[in-house]
């Protein structure tokens, strides 16, 4: 899984684009109320529960919110009817696009999702077309540790991969139900992360160098992420160094 470090570079960028569209605690709302649904409202005896609530902490949502959140879903109020759908997808260059929704209306997203992507140059792909070329694995990313202090402690752990790139930027990939404890175990170290995040990981990555290609694909990921009923787009495009510092300008 080496190199996905520039994957997780335009997520990075994407997850703050999200957050200044002022998206994020309503996506992490949903997850709250599904998870709790699913689960029950203890965050103790629900992990994914947990996982969420942890969320909802690192982009400092109070804990009103969080309760109001839990509160829907145990009570049957509003948001009781959200359901999850996922969908697949081709971008430009036959990348591989996954687009996870909680929704409470299927005739309505399914139609707003294929609208963005044939307008874009993109196709709707059959279920399981590309799901199987990604993992949901947990992803902690450090911006200032060195690899050497990372790796003391995350070899104590049963981690996946351990990746640095050219930045200095180190990602940690575990598997979802190491995450927890590897990440109290970095807080513990005094370690601080940029993110950690249970995400979806591409297995196999497609190199992008062109710009306009990459323009488009990225195109088509701002245009689903602007829709409302959209969770969380994942896709497996490589973009090199020179290409990321050339799409942020």
């Amino acid at each position: 899984m080496s190199g996905h470090s520039k994957w997780s570079t335009i997520k990075r960028k994407k997850g703050a684009a999200d957050a200044a569209r002022g998206k994020v605690f309503t996506k992490v709302a949903r997850e709250i109320i599904i998870a709790a649904r699913q689960g029950g409202g203890d965050p103790a005896a629900n992990s994914r529960l947990r996982l969420a609530i942890l969320k909802a902490k690192e982009v400092n949502m109070p804990n009103d919110n969080i309760k109001r959140a839990i509160d829907k879903a145990v009570g049957g109020g509003e948001g009781s009817n959200l359901e999850e759908v996922m969908y697949e997808a081709y971008a430009q260059a036959g990348v591989a696009v996954i687009i996870e929704c909680m929704t409470d209306n299927k005739n309505r997203t399914l139609p707003e999702v294929r609208n963005v992507i044939s307008k874009r140059g993109g196709n709707m792909a059959e279920k399981g077309a590309v799901s199987y070329l990604f993992n949901s694995l947990g992803l902690i990313v450090f911006n200032g540790p060195t690899e050497e202090q990372i790796m003391e402690v995350a070899l104590e752990h049963d981690v996946d991969d351990i990746s640095a790139s050219d930045d200095g930027a180190v990602d940690v990939t575990v598997a979802v139900e190491v995450f927890e404890t590897l990440k109290e175990a970095f807080d513990k170290a005094g370690l601080k992360y940029e993110s950690a995040e249970v995400t979806m990981i591409p297995s196999m990555q497609i190199p992008i160098e062109d710009k306009e290609v990459a323009e488009k694909i990225l195109a088509i990921i701002d245009a689903l992420d602007e829709l409302d009923d959209i969770q969380n787009v994942y896709h497996n495009a490589q973009f090199s160094d020179a290409l990321l510092d050339q799409l942020s300008e």
